[in-house]
């Protein structure tokens, strides 16, 4: 009986604050999307009031459980309406500020789980 998942290809976050994550040893200052099979994209957002229906129907694209959605320094949620595309492909989506989202990302990821994560990263 195997007690250990198979490891995965997919990128793990090694650091944030304010601005940045690290994946590895690499800062990023901008936004980007995470996922299963090595995923890793540049979300073209840099302001909460930047998103649209189009950011949300790009994540349903990806193959993935559920998505995570870091939405800055504090929780900010969108129209629900927004997230018809992710409910057709039966992907869950939550909303945490972006520091839980790195948490939350990390810990699903190491459970083995085909979890995407979106990090909106703006600028202190």
């Amino acid at each position: 009986m195997k007690f250990q998942p198979d490891p995965s290809s997919a990128h793990s976050i090694s650091g944030y604050g304010p601005g940045w994550v690290a994946v590895g040893p690499e800062k990023i200052h901008h936004s980007i999307v995470l996922g299963p099979d090595g995923l890793r994209q540049p979300w073209a957002c840099e302001r909460f009031e930047d998103l649209t229906p189009a950011h949300f129907a790009r994540l349903a694209e990806i193959d993935a459980e559920m998505v995570l959605f870091g939405s800055g320094p504090r929780i900010r949620f969108v129209p629900p309406a927004w997230l018809a595309p992710l409910m057709q492909r039966r992907m869950g989506l939550e909303t945490m500020d972006t520091a839980a989202a790195c948490r939350t990302y990390n810990f699903l990821l190491g459970e083995g789980r085909r979890v995407a994560v979106a990090l909106l990263l703006q600028s202190p």
